[in-house]
């Protein structure tokens, strides 16, 4: 079983703040990086870390380099990606000293990917091959249905959320990973008890994965609910903790695994990624995992 990727690369521009800036307020910030990050990127190498197979599929510009250093560093498949004449997406991140973000996207060449490409990526995938789509690219909704259309499991991750989602063929779905706010968003129950069955009964193909921060996560399908907590640790910077998850626990899934010990892997390369700066900086390898495991 193959993982494509199709989805965003931004260079993270990070700054390390006092607290958010609020409005009108001039913030002087105690420290600056810049990193590789976006969602589609983050996920990838989680996959890849994890020991997944994948390649990545999406655009970046001309100062797109250290996304493209990044992938093969992280042993992925970049030959698909696209060069754009825009310039390459980039996030403004403000890390406050608790590890909590605020962030700010720019799409650029992530917003202009064109469908033939993106139908000449897809002929390289079999029927049963994994689809990994985020909600940070152009043409989703025709992702979703070729996705379906070709055979493909289609996992995604709608985030982050926006009012144009509720409009998505998302009944495409295989998988859908998501936090408490997006199920929130999307089943329109505010109970995060509830979320999972709620999302069942709107999209009734998808596989539920539902993240819950201090309370850990639940996973729901037609025949068993799963839940796991989280592994307490000091917070450095929550920024790739979701997209860390997200990578794991597929590429734990890919290979066979049992949703319990995909959770279980998951949350823990969460736990670790948190724990350090940055982006896809802060992703684990899949020894740092498996110690990290066998430790707890």
């Amino acid at each position: 079983m193959k993982i494509l990727c199709a989805g965003s690369l931004n260079i993270d521009k990070v700054y390390q703040v006092p607290h958010f800036v609020q409005a009108g307020e001039t913030l002087a910030a105690a420290g600056f990086a810049q990193a590789a990050g976006g969602k589609g990127l983050n996920q990838t190498v989680a996959l890849a870390r994890a020991g997944a197979g994948v390649r990545h599929a999406g655009a970046v510009g001309a100062d797109g380099g250290l996304l493209r250093q990044t992938l093969r560093q992280a042993g992925v498949d970049d030959s698909l990606l696209a060069e754009s004449s825009l310039p390459t997406g980039h996030a403004i991140i403000q890390v406050d000293p608790k590890g909590q973000n605020s962030i700010i996207v720019t799409a650029g060449a992530n917003g202009a990917l064109e469908r033939d490409y993106l139908s000449a990526m897809l002929d390289g995938c079999e029927a049963g091959d994994i689809l990994l789509l985020q909600n940070e690219t152009n043409e989703l909704p025709w992702l979703l249905q070729e996705g379906r259309r070709r055979g493909l499991t289609v996992a995604f991750n709608p985030s982050p959320i926006t009012p144009e989602l509720l409009d998505y063929p998302l009944d495409c779905v295989d998988i859908l990973i998501l936090n408490e706010i997006e199920g929130a968003a999307l089943s329109g129950e505010n109970d995060p008890a509830r979320i999972p069955a709620a999302l069942r009964a709107r999209y009734p193909r998808a596989r539920v994965m539902l993240t819950l921060g201090g309370d850990g996560c639940v996973y729901e399908d037609d025949t068993q609910t799963v839940r796991q907590g989280i592994f307490p640790v000091t917070a450095v910077d929550t920024t790739a903790a979701g997209d860390t998850f997200c990578g794991y626990f597929l590429a734990w899934l890919a290979q066979g695994e049992p949703v319990a010990q995909a959770l279980r892997a998951a949350s823990a390369a969460a736990a670790l990624a948190v724990s350090r700066p940055g982006a896809a900086p802060s992703i684990p390898q899949r020894e740092e995992v498996l110690d990290f495991l066998c430790s707890h």
